[in-house]
Order: structure tokens, then sequence, then C-alpha cells
């Protein structure tokens, strides 16, 4: 059964967008309040960002979040590989 693609209205940094996607309109409106959070949180900070500046900031900032879990989860599956390794060899 194919998924349903989902059509939600959000406002991220004062506009709206209507967003389209396969996640669920919850998931949508949680992703987006994320991303309007973190804008929000860079221009509170840096008051003379323009849109396009505290956007590109924030793509970036969101960026590094997930590379440095990714980084997290490729250290743990090598962890995971080599107890593996430790417990096969031990068996």
């Amino acid at each position: 059964m194919a998924s349903q693609e989902s059509r939600v209205e959000v406002e991220i940094f004062g506009e709206y967008y209507v967003i389209k996607g396969d996640n669920s309109p919850e998931r949508i409106i949680m992703l987006a309040q994320y991303v309007n959070r973190i804008m929000k949180q860079l221009a509170g900070r840096n008051p003379r960002l323009g849109r396009t500046q505290t956007a590109v900031l924030a793509a970036l900032n969101i960026a590094e979040e997930l590379m440095k879990l990714q980084d997290e989860q490729d250290s743990i599956l090598k962890l995971l590989e080599s107890e593996q390794k430790n417990t096969k060899r031990n068996s």
C-alpha cells in the first residue's frame, strides 16, 4: 500500500508555506516548528541578520546537528560490530 502524501500549511519565521510530503501532518508541523525555533534563536542573538542569512545559518546549524548524530551512530555501529566479533571469537 502506497503512503499518502500530506499537505500542510506551516509558518516559519513569519512566512506561510504549504508543505507536501510523505510524512504525517503532525511530523511536518513538528519539523517546521523546529526550523522556526532555530531561526528565531539565531535572529534573537543576531538581530541585524536578514531573513536569508538567518535561514542559511539555521540550515548550517541543523546540518551540523545531523552530522554529529550520524558520527555518533557510526561510532555506535562500529562498537557493536567489534563486540559481535569478540563474542563470536570467544564462543
